[in-house]
């Protein structure tokens, strides 16, 4: 009796002990996962840029003529008055110096002009006695017509050479303007620099002054020096008429309509900006990324909403980073990217019901980089696992870690 009991104990003890070891050989902990709780709300789908600001309306002030552009009157920031602030002074080209050489040649110019002259003079003179010879015998032919002592073709004769006599005095005295002409030319060249200054200080020089309202932007010429007719000698604009440029792929600046609002932020400021889309380039260009690879970029330009007065630092040519808003919603059920997954050719998350995973297939909208739109598949309020990890499958035990 005493060994029947003995031996029950000790199968006992056995039986617990193969019951232990089988538990513990099929038993897993649960497994740690991140959660979160699925709701309600605004959702938006951007396209993000780096962009740069410029100045709407640029103004930029040449030389109309060629000559010397003398030390700038303005600085850069300066304000000016449009039509009244003189923000360029150019003088007219100068002559130049006259070696031995040229100077004899222009002196024995003018000596050769003057004697042009005089003869020019002589043949007026001697045109303008011939005019009055001519004009006599005219009126003396006439009075003897009119007697019946000379005959119809002497009139003639003598009114004819009247009218050569007159062209002969006409071309005289134009030969007489075109030596007069000659010798001013002959002189002029023997003009030194300083010699044909004006009659007062600044009468010799041309003052521009600025073609609007605002401030001087940027100086092209400082310092006095020779410039061309069309050469730019400054810059003007509203500092705070502000757009901003963005290059952004081909592919994404077709998704963008004119109109569509932007987020300006990492301008420098607190708050982010309002912008909305001027224009949308019609050409694209080649660019070579910073990895080497070759892409079509466009040219997107944004007006900015937000006043002047919330923005008073910024300026032309500032750094921005730009969120433009393809799409959005105020209510949109949205479910993480990093809890959806690839299920054959739909997609799926993980749910969490009590301490269980359930999987579940969904269809999801729009996306963004950190958010997809369910379209169905999910309810508000249901909790879906992050970041599943391989070991994850229907009906796995879960612990939360992070609940979001």
């Amino acid at each position: 009796m005493a060994l029947t009991s003995r031996n029950f104990v000790f199968g006992f003890i056995g039986a617990a002990i193969v019951a232990s070891l089988v538990y513990v050989t099929l038993h897993t902990d649960p497994v740690a996962v991140d959660l979160h709780r699925l709701t309600r709300g605004p959702m938006q789908v951007t396209i993000n840029a780096d962009g740069k600001t410029r100045i709407r309306e640029v103004y930029e002030v040449s030389s109309p003529i060629t000559g010397t552009a003398l030390r700038a009157p303005v600085r850069v920031g300066d304000r000016v008055i449009a039509g009244q602030t003189v923000v360029a002074v150019v003088e007219p080209l100068s002559s130049n110096l006259l070696d031995p050489r040229s100077r004899i040649q222009a002196e024995a110019a003018v000596r050769e002009a003057e004697a042009a002259l005089q003869v020019a003079r002589s043949r007026v003179r001697e045109a303008q006695e011939d005019l009055t010879h001519a004009q006599r015998e005219y009126d003396r032919s006439k009075a003897l017509v009119e007697r019946g002592v000379a005959s119809q073709m002497r009139l003639e004769d003598s009114e004819q050479m009247l009218g050569m006599k007159r062209a002969a005095e006409t071309a005289a005295v134009s030969g007489l303007e075109m030596a007069n002409s000659a010798l001013e030319r002959a002189r002029a060249a023997l003009i030194e620099p300083g010699d044909a200054g004006g009659d007062g200080e600044g009468s010799c020089c041309l003052q521009l002054t600025a073609p609007t309202d605002g401030r001087v932007l940027e100086i092209d010429v400082i310092s006095e020096r020779p410039v061309v007719a069309g050469m730019r000698l400054l810059s003007v604009g509203q500092p705070d008429d502000l757009e901003i440029v963005a290059d952004l792929l081909s592919t994404d600046a077709v998704r963008l309509d004119l109109g569509d609002r932007a987020i300006v932020e990492r301008w420098g400021g607190d708050d982010p900006l309002e912008a909305r889309i001027s224009k949308i380039e019609p050409s694209a260009y080649t660019k070579v990324s910073a990895l080497g690879i070759e892409e079509q970029r466009v040219d997107v330009v944004f007006d900015l909403i937000t006043p002047p007065e919330q923005r008073p630092e910024l300026g032309d040519g500032f750094s921005v980073f730009l969120r433009a808003v393809e799409w959005e919603s105020d209510d949109v059920l949205a479910v993480p990217l990093s809890a959806v997954f690839r299920q054959g050719d739909s997609w799926a998350v993980f749910v969490a019901e009590g301490t269980t995973a359930r999987l579940r297939r969904l269809e999801i909208g729009r996306r963004n980089t950190s958010f997809a739109e369910v379209l169905s598949g999910l309810e508000a309020g249901e909790t879906v696992i992050l970041h599943p990890a391989e070991e994850i499958a229907e009906g796995t035990e879960i612990e939360a870690l992070v609940s979001e």
